[in-house]
């Protein structure tokens, strides 16, 4: 049987992210994302409903969001979805469903609801840019390189 485990969100931290290290020295944070999403109901009127999740970012994924980001901030995430179960002090069986981030992107400018803590463009971070270890970080090109000019003979 096959599976296939994404998640992609974009939403506004409820939080300020806080940094913390395992004892191996890895970065962790957990976030919080309130996610929005407006539809119309079966009466005409508008339905807003609002989604929270909790995501937990690993090494220099974590590091940066730590550095850039506040609540308030706009990002989006994608990653995989991650059951986590446990027994609480009565022996209750508890779980909770939350995303393992794997990729972010900073969304807006300082004082438009997005990079926080930084000027301008949030940076963008993809842990797999980098291999496991996460070593290095650098900010998006602003060249334009890549970006290409429309093509006139586009029959559309």
């Amino acid at each position: 049987m096959a599976s296939f485990n994404r998640v992609v969100l974009v939403g506004n931290l409820t939080r300020d992210p806080e940094l913390r290290y395992i004892p191996s020295g890895t970065a962790v944070t957990e976030i919080g994302l309130a996610v929005n999403d407006r539809r119309k109901g079966a009466n005409g009127e508008w339905i807003d409903e609002t989604t929270f999740v909790d995501i937990t970012l690993w090494g220099r994924t974590a590091e940066v969001a730590t550095e850039y980001l506040s609540k308030g901030s706009s990002v989006l995430i994608e990653g995989r979805l991650k059951l986590d179960s446990w027994q609480d002090k009565e022996g209750q069986k508890r779980s909770k469903l939350r995303v393992v981030g794997e990729r972010m992107v900073m969304l807006g400018a300082k004082g438009q609801g997005g990079g926080g803590k930084s000027a301008g463009r949030g940076p963008h971070y993809d842990e797999s840019e980098f291999g496991a270890s996460g070593d290095s970080y650098s900010e998006p090109s602003s060249t334009g390189a890549g970006v290409q000019a429309p093509d006139d003979d586009i029959p559309f």
